[in-house]
């Protein structure tokens, strides 16, 4: 039943954003009853909580783990946040959730929840084996982008997207001793 609420929160989430999250409205949408939905979240900050911790989960679950080869975690990091396709060519990936903005407009309390994974993250990024500096201009050069797409602040479209994305790339591609 746990998913089956989060599932709902996540489509009113889509939909309307943090404020479209009430109660009454995800027990709705979940098709559960008030009290059942209260039974495993007891407030709307612990449904939030909840998809934020479900969503940055599923983030977690397409990066490599620690045995990984220098470079795969920035580079997971690069493919699970900006697609190859630019949004608006066809077959490029649907909008997700936006766990960050997500998280800032639930208030401090669940953006604890994505702090906490960052601090983490960034100690990967930092271990990944690349030049220093190198994870973390990624991280924030796909932190930016994403964020830009999502709030409609003039994000890379069409051969731009193509472009920015071989940049960045090019940055986590290994690096050759003799400069080949």
């Amino acid at each position: 039943m746990r998913d089956r609420i989060l599932d709902a929160v996540e489509k009113l989430l889509v939909k309307g954003g943090v404020d479209a999250v009430r109660l009454d409205a995800a027990a709705a949408e979940a098709g559960v009853s008030k009290g059942g939905l209260l039974h495993h979240f007891p407030s709307k900050l612990a449904l939030v909580q909840g998809v934020v911790r479900r969503l940055v989960d599923r983030f977690e679950a397409v990066l490599p783990g620690p045995d990984a080869p220098p470079g795969a975690f920035t580079r997971a990091w690069l493919d699970a946040s900006i697609p190859l396709l630019a949004p608006a060519e066809e077959g490029a990936p649907p909008s997700a959730v936006p766990v960050a903005l997500l998280a800032a407009a639930g208030g401090p309390e669940v953006l604890d929840v994505l702090r906490e994974r960052y601090l983490h993250w960034q100690e990967r990024l930092d271990a990944d084996g690349l030049p220093p500096g190198v994870s973390s201009l990624v991280r924030m050069a796909v932190d930016g982008w994403w964020t830009a797409r999502l709030l409609g602040l003039a994000p890379p479209q069409g051969v731009d997207h193509h472009r920015l994305r071989a940049l960045v790339d090019d940055l986590i591609a290994p690096q050759h001793p003799d400069g080949a």
